[in-house]
């Protein structure tokens, strides 16, 4: 099945959270952060909440993120002096006592949950807090684990793409992750209005070297046979979660007993910068050793090789897509979770007004 050209680089939906940064990299030092193509001054008020400003003064757009923090929640900016409250109103301006009523920047709707400091650009009157996807295992404490951000210069729909079919594993990844049995095994796919999720379960197999070593780590006499599952879920626009793990094979995994095993949960989170980058918040939390550092940050720094080999693929793709902007897609069995998910994103555009044409509707099933 083929997709347009249009397909390939479809734009972002506004009224959603996206993340903007991990909760630690926001303080009382002012952070430049660029989201869906909108420069974003980030920062704490001296109570501690997280702000979101434009990025451009009012009077000459200077980066307000070059400024300087001043009283309870006001930030300075670094050219002509201009003072801002946390709502974006100016407060202050140097050599007058008259304030112009338009002295304003846009001020945005921020959420901080599950780590993160998420944002919302579209029409501030929509932005739900209920509508965070939900990623509680990143602070819930039967849960332990990290993650990092991935700046990746290719359109987030090809980050999208690369986590709704993980049988690329097979061939990126084929020394930790990557086995044949994940191109033959089943799968199957199920959709709503909101979520994509992607099933694929592979069993009696050898364990992944990956997944042998996590098995040792709770298991450190384990030999054999495992059963094998991935469990991908989609939020819209742009949050996946994918339940992971393995267990000594034939012993329930499959029915819902995974006490024989080890299980992972692959946080990610990607925020479309430009039409062609994005930054890509991930974290990898599991539910056994919860008390091993050494585990936490094995697992991060080997998930985070494992991605540094999605990444470069994605930025090879990206610039095969540019060097031929008229190419159209096909589309293999594999992409059916993927598909899905474009036509999510494509129905949450129409409802904005920003397709330039008309969709067919998407039926829950």
């Amino acid at each position: 099945m083929k997709e347009t050209t249009v397909d390939k680089v479809l734009g972002h939906p506004l009224n959603a959270w996206y993340v903007a940064a991990w909760d630690h990299e926001v303080n009382r030092k002012p952070l430049a952060r660029t989201v869906a193509n909108r420069p974003l001054a980030l920062y704490r008020t001296e109570d501690g909440d997280a702000v979101a400003l434009a990025d451009a003064c009012w009077h000459r757009l200077a980066p307000l993120s070059m400024g300087k923090l001043e009283g309870r929640d006001g930030i300075r900016c670094p050219y002509h002096g201009i003072l801002y409250n946390s709502a974006g109103r100016c407060v202050s301006m140097p050599a007058q006592e008259t304030i112009n009523p338009s002295a304003t920047v846009a001020s945005f709707p921020v959420v901080e949950r599950y780590r993160y400091v998420w944002v919302w650009l579209g029409d501030a009157a929509l932005a739900d807090p209920k509508l965070v996807p939900d990623m509680h295992q990143m602070d819930d404490p039967d849960w332990a684990g990290d993650g990092l951000t991935i700046s990746v210069d290719c359109n987030y729909q090809l980050v999208l793409d690369n986590l709704m079919d993980l049988t690329h594993e097979e061939f990126v990844h084929s020394s930790s992750i990557g086995q044949e049995a994940l191109s033959e095994s089943e799968f199957t796919v199920h959709h709503d209005e909101r979520t994509v999720t992607v099933e694929r379960w592979m069993l009696g197999i050898d364990a992944p070297p990956f997944w042998l070593k996590n098995m040792r780590d709770k298991f450190p006499d384990f030999e054999g046979k495992v059963d094998r599952w991935q469990i991908i879920h989609f939020e819209s626009p742009t949050t996946i979660n994918i339940d992971v793990g393995v267990a000594r094979a034939g012993t329930g995994a499959p029915q819902g007993d995974r006490s024989q095993g080890v299980n992972g949960y692959v946080m990610n989170t990607i925020s479309p910068v430009t039409d062609r980058s994005s930054l890509y918040f991930w974290a990898f939390m599991r539910n056994y050793r919860l008390e091993s550092q050494v585990i936490t940050t094995q697992l991060r720094d080997g998930v985070s090789g494992v991605f540094r080999e999605d990444e470069n693929m994605l930025v090879a793709q990206q610039a095969a897509i540019d060097a031929n902007p008229d190419y159209e897609f096909y589309s293999l069995n594999i992409d059916a979770g993927g598909m899905w998910v474009r036509r999510l994103i494509e129905r949450q555009l129409a409802a904005e007004g920003r397709l330039p044409a008309p969709v067919a509707p998407v039926a829950a099933g």
